[in-house]
């Protein structure tokens, strides 16, 4: 570092290959837009899932023009919804999935914490029994065994046996299991909102301030959009 300068502590935000990569995106420009650096790990399933969700691919070669792309866009599919990001992403490290010698691998590297949205069940269980087959499920082990902040944010429904398992296992460990489960007491009207409730959620769990949903207030109806007059 220069003098003067501080050392940079991002979030590891971790992509895996379950459904909800508009949930990825939407905490991905939240922490951007607040001002925080990060540390991304796409995993090689999940980049089949963001190419069938919403056509784009994500190339290791091409990781910043392909984030742009995916950050752009809204979760109805549309390119060009949001732009506030861009001046934020060289705040952005990427990380291959597969290079298990970078720099979350070692719990000596520093980092605020990490982040998993959305986690698969293969993911998590994956990091409830530490197989560290890749660089995602490696920095997750090396988040628990420091003491950091873990949030994962599992979708999968239904849930068998053997998963909500994995979540107690994590949950003992000190992670914070965050389902991907809209409310709509914040007066959803557009299944952006949805996914902002969620990701808002996980910020939430993480501590990063934010304003993506409506928070209750205590007063019924105070979430309610619809003109009853």
């Amino acid at each position: 570092m220069k003098p003067g300068q501080t050392q940079r502590r991002p979030w590891i935000v971790g992509v895996s290959g379950a459904s909800g990569t508009p949930y990825a995106a939407a905490v991905l420009r939240s922490l951007l837009e607040a001002g925080e650096s990060v540390d991304l790990v796409v995993s090689r399933a999940s980049r089949l899932t963001l190419l069938d969700e919403t056509g784009l691919p994500f190339r290791d070669a091409h990781w910043r023009e392909d984030l742009g792309a995916w950050l752009a866009r809204g979760a109805d599919g549309k390119p060009g919804t949001f732009t506030a990001f861009e001046e934020h992403l060289d705040a952005v490290r990427h990380w291959s999935a597969g290079d298990l010698a970078a720099g979350p691998s070692s719990g000596s590297y520093p980092v605020k914490g990490m982040l998993i949205v959305p986690a698969s069940t293969a993911c998590v269980a994956g990091v409830a029994l530490g197989l560290s087959k890749d660089l995602l499920q490696r920095a997750a082990s090396v988040t628990l065994k420091e003491r950091r902040r873990l949030v994962v944010a599992v979708r999968e429904t239904p849930l068998n046996g053997q998963t909500l398992r994995h979540l107690v296992a994590l949950d003992d460990a000190g992670a914070t299991v965050v389902p991907a489960s809209p409310a709509f007491y914040a007066g959803a009207t557009h299944i952006q909102d949805l996914v902002d409730f969620v990701a808002g959620r996980v910020l939430d769990a993480a501590g990063v301030d934010h304003d993506l949903y409506r928070r209750w207030k205590g007063e019924l109806g105070s979430g309610s959009r619809a003109d009853t007059t």
